[in-house]
């Protein structure tokens, strides 16, 4: 017997919306390390803050490996069986991860929590999207859902932090998985989704090199400044590395009968593009190291105020969803919802760019992170979107492994770190241009330690107004690049008596789009990964 549902038939339909919601809110925020807590977790366990973030990146990079397979996956075991035994591996991963000192076993914890966490967000996608209907709404929905979601779970892992230890907040979420685990037992069916598929066609060699290829680059991006870039004999080994694990990974898949991976959807215009607005996104999203240095490092906030900056963005999240349902309900192009995000995000810059000065209050912050929510929640939505449209799902499911890594992973991580090094740079330079200014009649003695300090946090500003100044030009550029390019419109227009005398009727048309309308309803569940 086969369900294509979650849950008992004698489950009520609203107890059924109700479990989807609690295992989106305990499952979707998991990870390996929580955003908020790294500084908790330095200081607790004495290791460099680098291997933190690489933890951070090999949760992606666990997501990514997953997504290839995970149909396969979905169709090989009983829901109920399967739910419940990830439910448990989650919540034994993240006891780890809150009692060990070792930042190895977090990051490879971190790397198992992102696999497995992907195998049960994609059981939670067709319902409700069977519930939303098209595929934008659903978007529209889902992702400001788990963009609010995140901000909400990266602040309360400050405070929690703040009111025990860091170790609390793992072994809380650990009790919330295993109490879903149990919820799941009781409610869900224990039948098949479709005909049973063996795995031994699953070729874990190439999840091997797919892995090993993106955790070498989060190396790369994680200690790049620590280790002072190619002056460091690892960063370069860890460079080649990752080159020569993805070409192998290439050349394996050429010769396999049926490939891990597929790198023919990116021969597609939308997808090529999508993936550089994708790229453009992650040089805004970079900006977050630049603003915590601003909000902790100048400004003097503690870890919790400036969790509580973060939440800001809900608001702007919350318009960015409401403005996608209705765009997508009256299927209006992409092209001015796409080119409003990115407005957003330069107007965040620009106020940015402004707001360097000493004397920012906190009410100040307030329209400045509304507008980076708003351009992160319409351009989650409407770039996502545009970039697996009109993708087969065979097609799709065997590339967007990659595409997940370089929409999470490799765009954001560069940005930062790039970000990161231009800011070491330019506030070196600050340094010595105010350094001219210095001598025994304007610095005395007695003022040393007061001057010297506010000559540091003003090379910190300068770098900080610099390195804004530079993303608002090139965010100018990316608004150019929006309003020139057509989004998959057709140039010329033919007469409808044209196309009737072509054959291509309205009945025709109409079954056409009913027969993709359906397809697209199976392939998008993969598209809303986080």
């Amino acid at each position: 017997m086969y369900n294509k549902g979650l849950f008992s038939d004698w489950v009520p339909k609203p107890v059924q919306l109700l479990i989807i919601v609690l295992l989106l809110i305990v499952v979707m925020p998991l990870g390996g390390v929580y955003a908020g807590n790294l500084s908790f977790m330095v200081s607790g366990t004495g290791q460099l803050t680098e291997y933190f973030m690489w933890a951070n990146y090999a949760t992606t990079i666990g997501m990514g490996a997953c997504m290839p397979v995970v149909l396969r996956f979905k169709m090989r075991y009983k829901v109920r069986d399967k739910v419940v035994l990830l439910l448990v591996l989650l919540g034994l991963l993240s006891y780890i991860n809150g009692t060990t000192m070792e930042p190895v076993i977090i990051i490879a914890s971190a790397l198992v929590i992102g696999f497995f966490k992907m195998m049960i967000t994609i059981e939670l996608f067709l319902p409700l999207m069977a519930m939303m209907g098209g595929r934008g709404v659903f978007y529209g929905v889902f992702y400001t859902f788990v963009l609010s979601l995140t901000q909400i779970s990266g602040y309360y892992a400050v405070e929690v932090s703040m009111l025990y230890n860091w170790q609390q907040f793992f072994v809380f979420a650990a009790v919330l998985c295993f109490v879903m685990a149990l919820i799941c037992w009781i409610f869900m069916h224990n039948k098949y989704f479709a005909l049973k598929v063996p795995l031994h066609y699953i070729d874990w060699l190439s999840i091997l090199l797919f892995v090993s290829t993106f955790m070498f680059s989060a190396y790369v991006f994680s200690f790049g400044k620590q280790q002072d870039w190619l002056n460091s004999t690892r960063i370069i080994n860890a460079s080649i590395a990752a080159f020569v694990s993805f070409a192998l990974l290439a050349i394996r898949q050429m010769t396999l009968k049926r490939p891990y991976l597929s790198f023919k959807i990116f021969k597609r215009s939308n997808v090529q593009n999508g993936l550089f607005m994708l790229f453009c996104l992650g040089m805004f999203l970079g900006t977050a190291s630049i603003q915590n240095i601003f909000s902790v490092g100048v400004l003097g906030y503690d870890q919790l105020t400036n969790a509580k900056l973060n939440l800001m963005m809900i608001p702007g999240l919350i318009l960015a969803g409401i403005v996608a349902v209705y765009w997508f309900k009256k299927e209006r192009p992409l092209k001015m919802f796409i080119f409003s995000g990115f407005s957003a995000m330069i107007g965040y810059a620009i106020i940015m760019y402004f707001s360097m000065v000493l004397e920012f209050n906190y009410e100040n912050w307030y329209l400045p992170m509304f507008l980076k929510g708003f351009g992160m929640g319409s351009l989650f939505i409407s770039v996502w979107y545009y970039t697996l449209d009109k993708l087969e799902l065979d097609d799709m499911l065997a590339a967007i492994g990659l595409v997940l890594v370089w929409r999470t992973f490799l765009a954001v991580g560069f940005f930062s770190a790039l970000f990161s090094w231009f800011q070491y740079q330019f506030q070196i330079e600050s340094l010595g241009n105010l350094a001219v200014y210095l001598d025994g009649m304007t610095l005395t003695p007695q003022d040393l330690s007061a001057n010297l300090k506010n000559i540091q946090l003003n090379a910190i500003l300068s770098a900080n107004k610099r390195i804004f100044g530079y993303i608002i030009v090139a965010g100018f550029g990316v608004l150019l690049f929006v309003l020139t390019h057509h989004f998959g419109e057709e140039k010329f227009k033919y007469p409808r008596f044209i196309r009737l005398i072509n054959g291509k009727s309205v009945i025709a048309r109409r079954r056409l789009q009913e027969r993709k309308k359906l397809l697209e309803e199976i392939k998008d569940a993969a598209g809303p990964v986080v």
